[in-house]
């Protein structure tokens, strides 16, 4: 029996990927185990965008090589945008790598593993048909699914290396979108979230909105999400169908990334502050209920005290219910890693620890105004501390850890897929707790407690 271990470091994209490279493996006869020991593949799909997850991949290579010289028949894959970048310097780094395959080109996964190829191969070369490519996912989750709708990106921002790795934009056929999704709904997945690295700019002969009017007709999908938007591209038409779609749950991920428009100008970001805000503004007023989250990245470049304060000035006046927050990590093709004035990290750590408390301040307090009100969750499934608990999402994509109610055993009335009615009875920094109130199955709805 073939196996396959993936190791996967990085964002939705690498997951999905990692989805990709599953179903090819399991076409070609692979089945999943969960040790590199036991693999006669081992594959790791890389991230670059930051210096510790890189660093975190190079340990974990070099930590395997000892099972390579153990066992000489074992293949070693790197993928991912770090293969990308490294290319050919990856196997005279590391000469227990038999396999470079860039994100453009998982597709080459299958003839590697088909007729069993000898070591250094190599496929890193743009591919401009990747839109096109219909591969195999073999997902994990049996109620959420990532679905890709475009590749690369454009916007060339000056500390991302994801053009580089990822290549231009490229939209896939709306038809194929939709298709996709629509066996996945036949399969019982409730929830799909798009993915892009901008999928505000979609482009196929449909544009995103009209996007997601498509997929708001699919009868058995029940939610809908999408990740990234870049906030030069939102425009009013995606608020719209945020608010007039009801399958399109209310909230976005919309990066900021700095409150200073000279930081943004300097990032590439195509926006200042005060363009920013304004879209703020526009998506609370079409959409009361919307959560709004966002990226940070602490002592970019240049950088001063007061582009700091702004930041933190940004961060009370919008409010998100969310941020993920980092410190600038230089990354080495882009024009931020060579610009002058950088940080030092001892300032860049006392930045993001600022940033960091002020945004735990206003998400905690964010979470205690919903104590005492009730929302719609979607199961999931158990929670992560293995208490017996269900966990699940509001459609604003809070986390909700779901309670016992009446001595009632939650294993006997709900499963992952159903949604069901909560009140909050425990806001906690980042998720909440919830009593069940009602459940709601595929084929009826259940009360036990009225």
């Amino acid at each position: 029996m073939k196996k396959y271990y993936i190791s996967t470091f990085g964002c939705q994209m690498n997951v999905h990927d990692s989805e990709k490279m599953a179903g090819i493996l399991k076409s070609e006869g692979y089945t999943e185990t969960d040790s590199a020991k036991n693999a006669n593949i081992v594959i790791f799909n890389t991230c670059s965008i930051r210096q510790k997850a890189e660093q975190k991949f190079f340990s974990e290579l070099g930590r395997i090589k000892s099972l390579k010289q153990k066992r000489p028949d074992l293949k070693i894959a790197v993928t991912g945008c770090i293969a990308q970048q490294e290319g050919a310097r990856l196997l005279q780094r590391a000469s227990h790598v038999d396999y470079v395959i860039g994100p453009q080109n998982i597709n080459a996964l299958k003839s590697v593993v088909a007729v069993n190829q000898n070591a250094g191969i190599i496929a890193v070369e743009d591919n401009p048909y990747i839109a096109d490519m219909e591969l195999p996912a073999d997902r994990k989750d049996g109620v959420r699914a990532w679905v890709n709708i475009m590749y690369g990106c454009n916007n060339f921002c000056s500390y991302c290396i994801v053009p580089y790795t990822r290549g231009r934009e490229k939209s896939r056929a709306s038809q194929n979108i939709i298709n996709e999704i629509k066996e996945l709904s036949e399969k019982g997945y409730k929830e799909v979230t798009l993915l892009g690295q901008n999928v505000n700019s979609y482009k196929s002969n449909i544009n995103f909105p009209e996007l997601l009017k498509e997929i708001n007709k699919i009868n058995k999908i029940k939610r809908i999400r999408f990740v990234t938007s870049h906030p030069k591209d939102l425009s009013d038409d995606l608020i719209y169908a945020i608010r007039d779609l009801d399958k399109v749950c209310e909230h976005i991920h919309l990066p900021l990334q700095s409150g200073s428009s000279k930081i943004l100008a300097l990032m590439n970001r195509r926006y200042t502050y005060e363009d920013y805000q304004k879209k703020i503004e526009k998506l609370r007023l079409e959409i009361p209920e919307i959560a709004i989250t966002s990226d940070i990245i602490a002592g970019f470049p240049q950088e001063t005290d007061e582009d700091h304060k702004e930041t933190i000035r940004a961060l009370a006046e919008i409010e998100f219910d969310g941020i993920y927050a980092f410190k600038f990590s230089p990354r080495q093709g882009t024009k931020a890693s060579t610009m002058n004035e950088q940080i030092s990290d001892d300032i860049k750590s006392e930045r993001l620890a600022k940033i960091l408390e002020l945004q735990n301040e206003i998400t905690e307090r964010k979470n205690r105004e919903l104590k005492g009100t009730q929302e719609e969750v979607l199961v999931e499934g158990h929670d992560d501390k293995n208490t017996g608990k269900f966990k699940g999402r509001t459609r604003t994509n809070k986390i909700v850890n779901i309670t016992l109610k009446n001595n009632i055993k939650l294993t006997d009335n709900i499963k992952s897929g159903d949604f069901v009615i909560v009140k909050i009875i425990g806001p906690l920094r980042h998720s909440l707790e919830g009593e069940i109130v009602y459940i709601s199955h595929e084929d009826s709805c259940l009360n036990p407690w009225m």
